[in-house]
């Protein structure tokens, strides 16, 4: 089914971990399809963001996804403006029912989503959940 028709019920991202219980490996990292298993926190503020240590291993679990400015962001490409509009819907979808929300950038056939957590003005494993999540999108 092409991206732009997308509905509700079409944004399981066919992961077969989701609702599973998450089994760190030794370094203590987990997978895409872990984080992207995984629910958001509420963050109301309180708890540090994560080190430079953290970023960087969440970071090795987001393909495509880079950390620039504090934020950890990635642009995707489209064939046409529906397309984009379609995964800005599916986007949102994901950001309400995680209660996480990204900065989106829409252009005609492009769409750059960056996450961070407003709370705590830094990156917190949220920003790293939600980005698996959308990544799965187009996986």
């Amino acid at each position: 089914m092409p991206l732009g028709l997308l509905g509700p019920g079409d944004l399981s991202c066919d992961i077969t971990h989701l609702g599973q219980e998450i089994t760190p490996v030794n370094d203590g990292s987990a997978t895409v399809c872990d984080l992207a298993g995984r629910s958001c926190k509420p963050c109301e503020g309180g708890v540090p963001p994560l080190d430079d240590q953290e970023v960087r291993g969440m970071a090795k679990q987001t393909p495509g996804w880079e950390v620039i400015d504090g934020r950890v962001t990635r642009q995707f490409e489209f064939k046409d403006h529906y397309q984009t509009m379609g995964f800005v819907n599916a986007v949102a979808w994901i950001s309400h029912t995680e209660n996480h929300h990204p900065d989106l950038e829409v252009g005609y056939n492009t769409c750059r989503v960056s996450y961070w957590t407003h709370a705590v003005d830094g990156l917190t494993e949220n920003d790293f959940i939600c980005a698996a999540k959308v990544g799965a999108l187009i996986a």
